[in-house]
């Protein structure tokens, strides 16, 4: 007797080194890990057109997407919610809690992500361009107030929903595309919050894969 196939996870094959470790995959394999439940990998190509039936699956071409039985998910957060939900674990039982979890789970996403994405573009892709330096001065002022709101709702807390949870897991993803910019650095609140979310096992496994994975054909930016 054969137990039901392993839940399949779309990355990619190969991204360039300034971008390994924010590619989004990295935050379904860490709740993966997490949950102690296993999955397997498929690879797509980061350049050039996807196959039509994975289109199907990720209307954006983008990764990942997760494939459970007949059950089909895009979108990291949707992935994070099924698995908690699924496995029951990730999500504090008390009703109040589950809910703060579920809004952090959203408000990294909406709230703190664009920002953290922004400057990401303007410390790396478009440093040396004439225009960045007058872009970034209102949106490292967003980010930093980010932050600051951040480490307000850490005040006396490991994790935002009390225990740890699919927020943290999706925040300190997010937050990862502030590296380039030193402003995580700047609220030792959170820098500590990010430190301790990294130094878990699951992220460490999670991570090593993720780069394990990236053995297809190099490009350029």
């Amino acid at each position: 007797m054969t137990g039901a196939p392993l839940p399949v996870l779309t990355v990619f094959d190969w991204v360039p080194e300034l971008v390994r470790g924010l590619v989004r995959d990295l935050r379904v394999r860490w709740a993966f890990e997490e949950l102690g439940q296993p999955y397997a990998v498929e690879k797509v190509q980061a350049r050039g057109a996807k196959p039509a039936d994975y289109v199907q699956r990720q209307p954006f071409e983008q990764v990942p997407a997760l494939a459970d039985g007949d059950l089909h998910i895009f979108e990291s957060g949707a992935m994070l919610l099924y698995l908690a939900e699924k496995h029951g674990g990730l999500l504090p039982a008390d009703p109040q809690a589950c809910w703060t979890a579920k809004s952090w789970l959203f408000s990294a996403f909406n709230s703190v992500e664009p920002v953290c994405t922004r400057m990401f573009g303007y410390a790396v892709f478009f440093a040396d361009q004439p225009w960045a330096a007058g872009a970034r001065e209102p949106a490292e002022g967003l980010a930093k107030q980010r932050l600051k709101r951040l480490a307000a709702a850490l005040d006396g807390k490991d994790w935002l929903a009390g225990e740890f949870s699919i927020a943290d897991i999706a925040m300190v993803t997010v937050l990862e595309n502030l590296r380039p910019t030193g402003l995580v650095e700047q609220e030792p609140a959170v820098a500590a919050y990010v430190a301790r979310a990294k130094a878990r096992p699951a992220y460490a496994k999670a991570y090593a894969d993720q780069l394990a994975d990236y053995d297809g054909q190099p490009f350029t930016m």
